[in-house]
């Protein structure tokens, strides 16, 4: 049985995650288990603000914290009761250390991380893609599924590949883990960026055979120009609610400042879900 964690924040509870984490969960017959980042030095309030507006701050601050663990109590009842009518095999985790150390230690015994795209573990909002969500997948041990803002059911697979060891990693992945979703309708979207470029996969006849095996009824398109423009006008001219699979590498800290990764794009511009594997 496959081991999917299912990430929240629970003061900010995501019913996306959670309904993207049950719907995949009960499909691949996998267990779930919710991991409630419970950081202790998170709080909903400032507590600065608070000793310096105050006469009896410490007052205020116990009720604020009683507060606080009322909310995240309501979350993790939230999903023990969703997971309980689908039926399916759960688990709660309660990690109340640094959440993304906590978050990505316990990537090393899971199979798949489902997590909102928004998500900050912080009082503030950020842009998209969060500082969270980049660290995250910059050092994670196992592949993510990032979720969009909003949940809609998934009726299609867009398998990204250029070629590279990472987009192959990513879509054997994603094979071995969403065996289920197979039944949906795959496509393979491959960009020929490099001169000349030819309408041909890069390693045509290998990749081909390796597809009937995993995705037998996949279609293939490939089409030149540059791999970010034409993938992005590709996904926003679609209908369908697309899952796109993607490699991605881990780069240096100086290598993600001036150069954002092709998830980062496609989570700033489309409302999809995104499955991001590293090949190490």
């Amino acid at each position: 049985m496959k081991k999917y964690l299912a990430v929240f924040d629970g003061y900010k509870f995501s019913k996306t995650t959670l309904h993207y984490a049950v719907q995949l969960a009960k499909l691949n017959e996998a267990h779930l288990v919710g991991v409630f980042l419970d950081e202790f030095i998170y709080y909903t309030y400032d507590w600065n603000k608070i000793y310096k507006t105050y006469e009896n701050p410490e007052e205020i601050i116990k009720k604020l914290d009683a507060k606080d663990q009322t909310k995240r109590d309501e979350a993790v009842n939230l999903f023990q009761q969703a997971c309980g009518k689908a039926k399916i095999n759960f688990s709660v985790h309660r990690d109340k250390k640094i959440a993304l150390q906590e978050l990505k230690h316990e990537s090393m015994f899971a199979d798949l991380i489902m997590i909102t795209k928004n998500e900050t573990f912080t009082r503030y909002k950020e842009k998209i893609p969060t500082r969270f969500i980049k660290n995250l997948l910059a050092d994670v041990q196992c592949p993510v599924l990032v979720v969009p803002g909003s949940f809609k059911l998934i009726d299609k697979i867009i398998l990204l590949y250029d070629g590279r060891p990472s987009s192959l990693y990513a879509l054997k992945m994603f094979s071995y883990l969403a065996d289920n979703l197979k039944q949906l309708p795959v496509e393979i979207f491959t960009v020929n960026d490099y001169f000349p470029a030819t309408l041909r996969l890069p390693d045509n006849k290998l990749m081909r055979e390796f597809i009937k095996r995993h995705f037998p009824n996949a279609t293939f398109t490939v089409v030149k120009g540059g791999a970010e423009e034409q993938i992005l006008g590709y996904l926003r001219n679609h209908k369908e609610n697309e899952l796109v699979v993607l490699g991605a590498y881990q780069r240096s800290d100086l290598s993600r400042l001036f150069k954002k990764s092709m998830a980062d794009r496609l989570m700033q511009e489309l409302d999809v879900p995104l499955f991001v594997a590293h090949s190490r």
